[in-house]
């Protein structure tokens, strides 16, 4: 008796195959997206987030150091005319008076609410001008008259560097002028006036105060929670990524496995095959024409039922009738 032989499907994906898969483009798009989202999150946005956060803690720095530390002569930090960089928010005294004419800061929130802030040059009793930021007012329809005392005086403040020049052009058809930023430079040649670079925020309490402008909170903020949040988000794309690759590797094998159950032949079914059946009905007459004791064998119907031999049901009838 030949048996026949069976085939054998490999149960793995082959490197071939598996590389094929991984090259649509649906594999392709994501990993480029992937990739370029990490490299994003690790050269650009982490980097922002914490240079904000170096920046912040740097002020807190410099605020801090200013509270704790006795005002002194603007001399002393105003040299050449400008405050180096790390002498911002040193507290200064000058003594002088105020001028006549002055800007006004458009729409510059405080508060987070839209304000006017008022900008007076001091002349200071050595002959030198700076520009004073005397505090806010709510924005309105057009800012107040607010006129500063002309007597002379002395003032404590705050050492602010200067804003880089706008990009709108101030209103000079509006009495005060009006600005987008406080740049001494655009400011005193709007105002006719010579000042020197960098400016005075007007600490509280003092001489010409409208509203003082609140000082910046002395906290971090989120941003090095944001920093750390972008490192961990460039970390699990690639993981995520490499989820899914393994993930459908494991599923590809799954499958591979699958089709080799059911392709593998059964032996048992090749071994039943091969005995001889014959169940035709003139196989089974003939039985019983020679042995009319033994009876009739059940027979398959047409439509999948099984059914008795009619005929053989007669023939046994009619020998018993004679």
């Amino acid at each position: 008796m030949s048996r026949i032989p069976s085939t054998r499907v490999s149960g793995s994906t082959s490197a071939k195959s598996l590389a094929l898969a991984f090259l649509k483009p649906g594999w392709v798009i994501t990993a480029v997206a992937v990739i370029a989202f990490a490299y994003l999150a690790f050269t650009v946005l982490a980097p922002w987030q914490l240079g904000k956060n170096e920046k912040t803690s740097a002020r807190n720095h410099q605020v801090s150091a200013a509270f704790d530390a006795d005002p002194v002569a603007y001399s002393s930090v105003f040299t050449q005319g400008s405050i180096p960089a790390d002498k911002e928010w040193t507290r200064v005294t000058l003594t002088g008076h105020y001028l006549n004419n002055q800007a006004v800061l458009r729409m510059r929130p405080v508060n987070s609410e839209p304000a006017y802030q008022f900008l007076t040059p001091f002349e200071t009793t050595t002959g030198e001008t700076f520009l004073v930021n005397r505090g806010f007012e709510s924005a309105g329809d057009s800012p107040s008259a607010n006129t500063p005392p002309s007597a002379v005086t002395t003032i404590i403040g705050y050492a602010r560097l200067d804003e880089d020049p706008p990009a709108n052009a101030p209103l000079t058809n509006v009495d005060p002028v009006q600005v987008s930023g406080i740049n001494t430079e655009q400011i005193g040649h709007e105002l006719g006036v010579h000042l020197a670079h960098d400016w005075i925020e007007l600490a509280e309490g003092q001489p010409g105060e409208v509203t003082a402008i609140p000082l910046p909170k002395l906290d971090s903020g989120p941003y090095l929670s944001y920093g750390v949040q972008w490192i961990a988000f460039g970390i699990m794309a690639p993981l995520g990524l490499a989820y899914f690759v393994w993930a459908e590797i494991k599923e590809r094998r799954r499958e591979d496995r699958d089709r080799t159950q059911l392709s593998a032949p059964s032996t048992a079914s090749f071994e039943r095959s091969e005995e001889p059946t014959d169940t035709s009905a003139e196989h089974n007459e003939a039985e019983h024409a020679s042995n009319p004791t033994t009876p009739a064998r059940r027979q398959r119907s047409r439509y999948g039922g099984t059914r008795s031999d009619h005929w053989g049901k007669l023939a046994e009838k009619n020998e018993e009738r004679f």
